[in-house]
């Protein structure tokens, strides 16, 4: 038996393409509460929803350890949590009753729960803890518990509903001695379960780490319902002692730090790197940073000599016109200097890619795609645009959305608000962006060394490539004839290489 079950809504099974794609990382956001519980004498155990197959095992878990608290406590550095896919909420309303019905208290934080707390609290859950919660659920324990007499109303932080009303407690300030907190509880995780499906399908085992909590930027479709424009940061000397634990006690050969922003203070990533190389700890990584920041002195040199491996960028679009509706703050030509610095030390460069802002055109798609021919990453990921509560964005656009307002799995990509174009238009360039790039990857490789694989499948994406633009391009006359502009002519669009890589 133990007090505490902790478990997530955020099953990888329910989203088919990132199931496939078998990356799985454990929930930090859990683990990291579990530890700071634990640390306070609390007896902690886990159900990790990430490699489970169903709520019935969330089911089974509470059978075998009958717990008096059921705590959802939602993984806050996982940006898919944050985006609230339709089938993870109606997991986590699924488990709210399980754990109702075994007789358990049930606590629930979260960005969902943080933007939607009176829904949640009348599903059934106790409490809701609103942004970061380690310190309002230590005190609520401990108020439950028999252990503080502090009233309920007295407790920032914590939603709850009284005689039918519901009542949010002003908000807690943020954990600032980041350093103060305990490493997360990876012993309460299947540790060789993950190792297996990280080898089977990619041939290493990674683990994440985080050093960082919020983003003090201001892109205006970028939710922060947990910590909001505050930004807090461990100091590198905690973090490599973490990554000296880690490779002693588990031994990854990669680590995936989640920060959405990696190393923003000035001289921390040269620090880090300096330390890390004095610790003897060097373990290949991969991270998220900004192009603005990675121009800064000394900045790319620090992430090499650390042992990083990828650094992901949001390029978000090759226009300027919106990168600058976006409130993103960057300009193109740093896109393309970053690419270049990170690719002066040997690190592969990754570039996240959003179509369908407000007043995109033709012409500004066709701006970025040409700026991933110029640019030529290592890899690419894309979305659309996607309205979230608390964020200016979703206040320009609310007035057009549906019924439909958050996605179903990751690979959804519907459009929720009335966009440029048509949903079908968005999963068509969605398709067309990734076999020209593919393509464009093939080729390339062949041309360092002839590899029939990489040659049947550069013939293919050739043979596909041009239908999907004819029909790409008639999906936007049909949506928008309006902003239909002259496209790539058939030459250019079944072409590997109609611009060398800069």
């Amino acid at each position: 038996m133990s007090q505490v079950l902790f478990g997530q809504s955020y099953f990888l099974y329910f989203d088919p393409k990132l199931w496939q794609a078998m990356q799985p990382h454990p929930p930090l956001g859990t683990l990291y509460a579990a530890s700071y519980l634990r640390q306070q004498g609390y007896d902690v155990a886990l159900f990790d929803a990430m490699l489970a197959k169903s709520e019935d095992e969330w089911a089974q878990a509470l059978e075998e350890h009958k717990p008096r608290f059921a705590v959802l406590y939602e993984d806050n550095f996982n940006y898919l949590s944050k985006m609230c896919l339709a089938r993870m909420r109606l997991a986590a309303h699924t488990m709210i009753a399980m754990a109702k019905q075994a007789g358990c208290t049930v606590i629930l934080c979260g960005a969902d729960a943080s933007d939607h707390a009176e829904s949640y609290l009348r599903r059934g859950a106790d409490y809701v803890l609103l942004g970061e919660g380690e310190e309002t659920l230590l005190e609520l324990l401990d108020r439950l518990a028999g252990q503080s007499d502090v009233e309920l109303s007295g407790i920032r932080g914590l939603a709850y509903l009284d005689g039918g009303t519901c009542r949010l407690n002003p908000r807690r300030p943020d954990i600032r001695d980041l350093d103060s907190l305990p490493f997360p509880a990876w012993d309460l995780v299947d540790i060789p379960r993950y190792r297996a499906a990280w080898l089977e399908k990619h041939g290493y085992f990674s683990m994440n780490m985080v050093t960082t909590r919020g983003c003090p930027f201001h892109c205006n479709w970028c939710a922060k319902p947990i910590w909001g424009q505050r930004y807090n940061s461990r100091s590198p000397e905690n973090v490599v002692a973490e990554m000296k634990w880690l490779r002693d006690e588990y031994a990854p050969d990669q680590i995936t730090f989640a920060d959405d922003i990696f190393g923003l203070k000035p001289g921390w990533l040269k620090r880090f790197g300096e330390y890390a190389s004095e610790q003897g700890v060097r373990i290949p990584f991969k991270c998220l940073s900004r192009v603005d920041l990675l121009a800064r002195p000394g900045e790319v040199e620090g992430l090499q000599k650390a042992g990083a491996a990828v650094v992901w960028v949001g390029a978000e679009s090759g226009s300027q016109k919106i990168l600058d509706a976006m409130d993103k703050g960057t300009r193109v030509e740093q896109i393309f200097e970053a690419a270049r610095l990170l690719r002066s030390t040997g690190i592969k460069v990754g570039f996240f890619l959003q179509f369908g802002y407000p007043g995109e055109t033709r012409t500004d798609i066709e701006k970025t795609l040409q700026m991933v021919r110029d640019c030529s990453p290592d890899d690419i990921g894309i979305s659309v645009s996607y309205p979230m509560p608390g964020t200016k964005f979703f206040e320009a656009v609310q007035n057009q959305l549906g019924s439909k307002q958050n996605w179903q799995d990751s690979s959804d990509l519907a459009m929720l608000y009335q966009g440029p174009y048509s949903t079908a238009f968005y999963r068509k360039l969605h398709r067309v962006v990734h076999l020209e790039f593919r393509s464009r990857k093939a080729w390339q490789e062949l041309r360092r060394q002839f590899n029939l694989r990489q040659a049947a499948r550069l013939v293919y994406h050739l043979v596909a490539l041009p239908l999907e633009r004819l029909q790409l391009n008639r999906l936007a006359r049909q949506t928008n004839p309006d902003l239909a502009v002259p496209h790539l002519s058939h030459e250019q669009a079944a072409s590997p290489t109609p611009q060398e890589p800069v």
